[in-house]
């Protein structure tokens, strides 16, 4: 019973976690971002310490449940491992634990935590890297089976469906996604929870308080015949049977197979009972010493806290319309409700749900090394409406803040650049002025000036002051590919 339970509600967390992360409408936003913010990582992040301690307190009550009912990438890999499963049973063996590996990455990312490259800790990190596989791999699916289904439908004369765009928001984003399901996958099919019990530091974390849980499978040793049905069966290879008939709680992530498939009923998920005697110093010793690398570690973690597709588009399937390419921006654009560059570069985990999440398609991927992943604003296919805050909504980590739509259309994210050699007023001697007519801030006036056969024409001039970097200009300009006006952005935001 315990095994159905679990599995019950570890796959309904999977299908609404991928579900936030594949569908941008009002039901995902509104019902199902509280998943991302009850992650670990995430809760960490954003300090928030209700969650934290909600999480320790359930780790240190029942062992780790968190990785195998909330983490949607344990979860995800326990699909893999029941698949390889039904390919060949029994297959698992006690291994040692990896402790010199596991906190070697625990430390690891605390120290290129606090030099501020959370790109590099987002490629471990379990939620973030989930996300990026919902959003790079799934969404795409979902998308091309949503517009299939959508056509079918029109052919019927119904519109129920909408047609969505389906494109590669990054391309180096894409590859990691890709390379991180793959080895995954092949990890949890032939050896189950290889990846939670070496490099996730979340695991790692959590396996160290799931040691002093109340709550955990014990062997009874009396009943025990020894058939090793429970170890081969054990996906997080902590069951040793041929040596001491001892769980390794520290890996073990409660997924209750082995109390399943014991056919003497040798071990059951109850309070913990005393140890042995003869073994009681020994471990006590390493209890202490793993206790005492783990308060370290804590104790540093505290003190520091944070290609587009290539698809012609044509005008009345006559004249092709070039692409517009993004512009080099000597400061990245972050979202409102960011505060700061330095603030979201320190909180973000590059988990991508904010990217799947935004409607007009203006937030991707970074590919600076330095923030790796981390979203960042482009206005090559939509502009960041000032009655949109979603992004703010959905952030788990406190990268993003919860913003109003009221003090979002006054804040100050970037500051619109006119380019005079691309402007179409110049170039093409026509008359335009589509960056003022669709300025919502109006700060952007049509000036009179001299062309060079000294003919008047009317040219843009930014108002830096009252620009809110919305970026509606640059995306609606006509300009091909780059637009004749575009916005640099803000390392530090502000309130016009």
């Amino acid at each position: 019973m315990l095994r159905k339970t679990r599995r019950l509600f570890a796959i309904l967390m999977l299908v609404a976690a991928t579900f936030l992360f594949i569908d941008v409408s009002d039901f995902a936003h509104n019902n199902l971002a509280w998943i991302a913010k009850i992650q670990f990582l995430p809760a960490l992040f954003s300090l928030s310490i209700i969650t934290l301690i909600a999480l320790v307190v359930i780790t240190l009550v029942l062992g780790r449940i968190y990785c195998s009912v909330i983490c949607p990438m344990g979860i995800l890999q326990d699909v893999f491992a029941r698949l390889g499963l039904k390919a060949k049973k029994n297959r698992y063996s006690y291994s040692k634990a990896k402790t010199a590996l596991r906190w070697a990455m625990v430390g690891v990312c605390i120290v290129v935590f606090l030099f501020g490259a959370n790109a590099l800790v987002a490629l471990v990190a379990p939620y973030s890297s989930f996300g990026r596989i919902a959003q790079n791999l799934f969404a795409p699916l979902y998308g091309i089976i949503s517009n299939y289904l959508a056509d079918y439908a029109e052919a019927h004369n119904s519109y129920a469906i909408s047609q969505t765009d389906v494109w590669i928001r990054s391309l180096p984003t894409f590859v990691v996604a890709s390379i991180t399901f793959v080895v995954v996958a092949v990890l949890a099919w032939r050896n189950g929870r290889t990846y939670c019990n070496t490099i996730c530091p979340v695991g790692t974390i959590l396996g160290t308080l799931s040691k002093f849980s109340v709550l955990a499978p014990i062997i009874d040793k009396e009943k025990c015949i020894s058939c090793r049905k429970c170890e081969r069966n054990c996906k997080a290879s902590c069951i040793d049977i041929k040596g001491n008939k001892e769980i390794d709680h520290s890996r073990c992530v409660a997924c209750f197979n082995c109390t399943g498939i014991c056919p003497k009923g040798a071990i059951s998920y109850t309070f913990r009972k005393k140890r042995n005697v003869a073994t009681e110093s020994i471990v006590n010793k390493q209890e202490t010493s793993e206790r005492r690398t783990f308060l370290t570690m804590i104790g540093m973690t505290a003190a520091s806290v944070a290609s587009a597709q290539k698809d012609k588009l044509v005008d009345g399937g006559l004249t092709v319309i070039k692409e517009k390419v993004a512009p080099h921006r000597e400061t990245p654009i972050v979202p409102p409700g960011a505060e700061s560059l330095r603030n979201f570069s320190a909180h973000c985990t590059a988990c991508q749900l904010c990217v799947a999440q935004c409607p007009n398609g203006v937030l991707r991927p970074s590919t600076d090394l330095l923030h790796l992943m981390q979203p960042t604003m482009s206005y090559e296919r939509g502009y960041c409406r000032p009655e949109c805050n979603r992004c703010s909504q959905v952030c788990p980590a406190g990268a993003i803040k919860p913003i109003s739509k009221e003090d979002k259309s006054s804040t100050r994210i970037g500051h619109a650049v006119w380019v005079k050699e691309l402007c179409v007023v110049l170039t093409d001697d026509v008359s335009c002025g589509n960056c003022a007519r669709h300025c919502p801030a109006g700060a952007i006036q049509m000036v009179e000036i001299e062309n060079e056969q000294g003919k008047k024409v009317f040219v843009p001039a930014v108002n830096e002051e009252r620009c809110i970097g919305c970026g509606a200009c640059e995306n609606l300009c006509p300009s091909r590919p780059l637009s004749a006006i575009y916005v640099e952005g803000h390392e530090n935001h502000s309130i016009k």
